[in-house]
């Protein structure tokens, strides 16, 4: 639950106020252009990042008054994902299991299980440093599922993924949901936001300017078009800003 979150800098606010709901059970995506606010909240609900007003909770747990224990329920996948490069794949999954206390039987077999899923269970044992993007973004991936999370939080996780990792990813979604999870997302591929979101939410400006049900908020048009016809109307207002100076 985000409740008139607002984020500052300097003084200026750059996002918020906004307020959203991501209920147990769904997928809900995050869409909007470049700088719009997306990475800003993401990384205030992680707690990665401090709200300057308003409240983030987890399962009913603030998490600025008890990060840690909203921390333990949820799951991050950075936009980039830089990891130790000094550390092996396999080091790497290790040191994320002990920091979420994974019962040792546990871990060995859901690193085995999405390691393989995701394609990268023979590279385990090789330094991350010589990793592509992709390979990260898989292992971080494998890292965030291994406690199970509540609250799956991910940043253009499609990014620099093969087409069959990606397909393989949206199975985990799912399947992740059907377990009563939440997942919160951001992604510029409006086609798999359309097919895959329970819900959605336009951020524009800093400020949410659509939101809802994915088939209420797409209507007959269609994402793209709903989030193009966002875009025109913030170029028609810089441009009337601008001859009006």
């Amino acid at each position: 639950l985000v409740d008139g979150y607002t984020k500052s800098y300097g003084g200026q606010t750059v996002v918020g106020p906004l307020s959203l709901r991501v209920e147990a059970g769904t997928i809900y995506g995050f869409i909007g252009p470049n700088g719009a606010g997306k990475t800003t909240l993401i990384r205030s609900i992680v707690g990665a990042t401090a709200a300057t007003a308003g409240s983030i909770s987890i399962c009913g747990i603030d998490n600025a008054e008890n990060p840690i224990a909203c921390k333990r329920m949820t799951a991050y996948v950075p936009d980039n994902p830089d990891v130790y490069g000094f550390l092996t794949g396999a080091q790497y999954l290790t040191f994320i299991a002990d920091i979420f206390e994974v019962d040792a039987t546990v871990r060995a077999r859901r690193i085995e299980r999405y390691a393989r899923l995701f394609g990268i269970e023979q590279r385990l044992g090789e330094l991350v440093s010589s990793y592509s993007h992709g390979m990260r973004q898989k292992l971080v991936l494998t890292g965030a599922l291994l406690h199970d999370p509540r609250l799956l939080v991910l940043d253009e996780p499609f990014v620099g993924l093969d087409p069959q990792a990606a397909y393989r990813l949206k199975g985990v979604m799912k399947e992740l949901v059907s377990r009563g999870a939440a997942i919160f997302f951001s992604s510029h591929v409006l086609e798999v936001v359309e097919k895959l979101c329970d819900e959605v939410a336009i951020i524009e400006n800093g400020r949410i300017v659509k939101s809802g049900r994915t088939d209420d908020v797409c209507g007959s048009e269609g994402l793209e078009r709903v989030f193009l016809d966002v875009a025109g109307a913030r170029e028609e207002k810089a441009a009337a800003d601008r001859a009006g100076r």
